[in-house]
């Protein structure tokens, strides 16, 4: 059996595991990233972690073929250099030359969001595709983009963001110092602004029962409990919330025509309740008329592991 190393390097938490060549994790080490501190602390740190990971799993860095990083922000593979990464603060931080020489094993980069879509197609929803998007809902929009069966990541590593396409002109501003994008409206933290707004104009809303009466409280899953509850601000929320999404999915779909695409995050979990509405607003925008040829909209299936195990085999990629 072959064991590799895959790290989910956030900006909270500093995730590793030890998986087999099944794309089994068998053993995990976890620390808090604590940012933001000296890039020399972080990896010592990961190194730390990758040590709890080999000693829970039971196997010793001599048996690993290699170690994989999934970070945010612009991860240049070529160079081994994590050129800019908001979340950790980092810029020009030679990523793989610093782990290289704590564990003297080969190390691969890659940014977060595409080592989960690559987990994605190895062993998760879109297994056996060639061609697939995966799109992360949390508190932004991350993306991942797989064309025939290679990460796609732009001429400078800084591509895929789909997340930042535009879809409202002059919207809501968002993190990237844009306005109206796709992740601005479509993130949760999208779906909580526009809830919040529906709450402002329904004072005698369910909703503001569901969030203890502050508006502070609202979350992703509120909106959908109170649709559930036949809340007609409630409902009013979601439907303008799946409207933006269907919109800015149909755009991903109409330039890439992917086999699959894949939605992963918090409110993935909703399932078809979120899907089915999905599927059949984006039926109409899809530039592909041919009903045996269109793009699978599915749940992702690896949820919070996607970004270990996909970082794990990038030396497949090299």
């Amino acid at each position: 059996m072959k064991y590799y190393v895959g790290i989910d390097l956030g900006g909270t938490n500093i995730a590793v595991g030890v998986v087999n060549e099944e794309y089994e994790i068998v053993g995990r080490g976890k620390l808090k990233t604590n940012v933001p501190r000296p890039a020399e602390e972080i990896v010592d740190d990961m190194v730390k972690a990758t040590h709890l990971a080999l000693e829970n799993a039971g196997v010793t860095m001599d048996q690993i073929e290699w170690i994989g990083i999934g970070s945010p922000g612009i991860a240049n593979k070529a160079t081994g250099v994590l050129e800019f990464s908001g979340n950790l603060d980092f810029y020009n931080v030679p990523l793989v030359g610093m782990m290289e020489d704590r564990v003297h094993k080969k190390v691969y980069l890659e940014n977060d969001a595409n080592a989960a879509a690559y987990a994605e197609i190895l062993a998760g929803s879109a297994k056996g595709c060639r061609d697939a998007i995966v799109i992360t809902l949390g508190t932004g929009v991350g993306s991942g983009i797989i064309i025939d069966g290679k990460i796609y990541s732009g001429f400078n590593y800084a591509g895929a963001e789909l997340g930042h396409m535009g879809i409202v002109y002059g919207g809501r501003d968002c993190t990237c110092g844009r306005k109206g994008c796709f992740e601005a409206y479509c993130s949760a933290t999208g779906l909580i602004n526009i809830t919040k707004d529906h709450m402002k104009k329904n004072p005698d809303s369910k909703l503001w029962e569901l969030a203890e009466g502050d508006i502070e409280k609202v979350n992703g899953r509120i909106p959908y409990d109170g649709m559930r509850l036949g809340d007609k601000a409630a409902t009013e929320a979601v439907d303008e919330y799946v409207n933006y999404m269907a919109y800015g999915l149909a755009s991903c779909i109409n330039i890439f025509q992917p086999e699959i695409l894949c939605i992963g995050g918090g409110i993935s979990k909703e399932g078809e309740t979120l899907l089915a509405p999905l599927r059949e607003k984006i039926a109409k925008e899809d530039f592909n008329k041919d009903p045996n040829k269109r793009t699978k909209l599915v749940a992702a299936k690896l949820g919070n592991d996607a970004g270990i195990i996909g970082s794990a085999f990038l030396g497949n990629l090299a």
